[in-house]
C-alpha cells in the first residue's frame, strides 16, 4: 500500500486548500492513479485498522442491487446511515444501477451479470464496462456516485484486471474502503469466470483530505506498513446469487489500531 500512503502524504503536504459543499474544507489535488498487483495480496490499508466487515457487507449489498440501508443496518453496518431517509431508502444508487439500470421500454438491464457473461464468452472484448453514473437518476439518489465506472480486462495469460474511475475521493476515510472493495469485486468476478486476478487500477479525479482529518493523517503516515492479507472466495460460489458474507475468506490481516475520524456529510 505504499502508493496509497505516498498519495496521502502528497495531499497532506502539497494539497490545494479548498472550500467544499460540507463546509469542513479540504486539501486536495485533481488527477491521480494507483495500481495494485492483486497477486501481492488484498490491498487493504494496514497502517490503521479498516473495518473489513463493513467493506464486505457493503460490496455484497451493491452486488444484490439494493437501495435500502436496512439490510446493512441489520448486519451492524452504519456507513450509509447519514444519507438514508427515515425508511432507510437511498434512491437508485450504485447497486441499483449495477443490477437494474432502467431501459427505455420500462425494463431493467443487469449490467454486472451481462459483463460476467461477456467475460466468459468474449474475454478479449473492450466493452466489459459497468457504469453507476445514470444522469437521469442522479436527482433521485441520496448521494451521486463517487466511484463512477469500472472496466474489466482479461490478459492473454488468463488474468482479470479491473480499472475504476472515481470522480471524488475522501482519501483518509473513503479511499481505503474503495480500494479494498473493488479489489474484492475483482477477486469475486475472477472466481466466477475461472480466471486468476491481475491488477486493480484506480484512477481518481478530485482527491481530498478534510481539514478535520489532518492530525489523523499524520498519525497514519508515522506508522510502518505491515504485510497485506489474502482474500479468497469459497469454491462453492458459482453465481452472483450464491454469494454470502461467509463465502469471503480473509487470512492474515494484522493492522495497526484504528484511527477514528468524523464523516463529512
Amino acid at each position: 500500500m505504499d502508493s496509497y500512503l505516498e498519495l496521502l502524504r502528497r495531499v497532506r503536504h502539497d494539497g490545494e486548500p479548498r472550500d467544499d459543499r460540507t463546509g469542513v474544507g479540504t486539501l486536495g489535488l485533481f488527477g491521480a492513479q494507483l495500481r495494485f498487483d492483486l497477486a501481492d495480496g488484498w490491498p487493504v490499508v494496514t497502517t490503521k485498522k479498516v473495518h473489513l466487515r463493513s467493506v464486505i457487507h457493503e460490496l455484497l449489498w451493491f452486488i444484490r442491487g439494493e437501495r435500502s440501508a436496512r439490510s446493512l443496518q441489520a448486519e451492524g453496518v452504519s456507513i450509509w446511515n447519514e444519507w438514508a431517509d427515515d425508511d432507510g431508502d437511498l434512491g437508485p444508487i450504485y447497486g441499483h444501477q449495477w443490477r437494474a439500470w432502467p431501459d427505455r421500454d420500462g425494463g431493467a438491464i443487469d449490467q454486472l451479470a451481462q459483463v460476467i457473461d461477456a467475460i466468459r464468452t468474449n474475454p478479449t472484448s473492450r466493452r466489459h464496462v459497468v457504469s453507476a453514473w445514470n444522469v437521469a437518476d442522479l436527482p433521485a439518489m441520496a448521494l451521486p456516485p463517487c466511484h463512477v465506472l469500472f472496466q474489466f480486462h482479461v490478459s492473454n495469460d488468463g488474468r482479470l484486471s479491473c480499472h475504476l474511475y472515481q470522480r471524488s475521493a475522501d482519501i483518509f476515510l473513503g479511499l481505503p474502503f474503495n480500494i479494498a472493495s473493488y479489489a474484492l469485486l475483482t477477486e469475486i468476478v475472477a472466481h466466477l469466470c475461472d480466471l486468476r486476478t491481475g491488477d486493480f487500477i484506480h484512477s481518481l479525479g478530485d482527491v481530498h483530505l478534510y481539514r478535520n482529518h489532518l492530525e489523523q493523517a499524520d498519525r497514519q503516515l508515522a506508522r510502518a506498513p505491515r504485510p497485506l492479507p489474502r482474500v479468497r472466495i469459497a469454491p462453492a460460489v458459482r453465481t452472483l446469487d450464491d454469494l454470502d458474507y461467509a463465502h469471503v475468506l480473509v487470512e492474515g490481516y494484522d493492522p495497526h489500531p484504528a484511527i477514528r475520524a468524523p464523516v463529512a456529510v
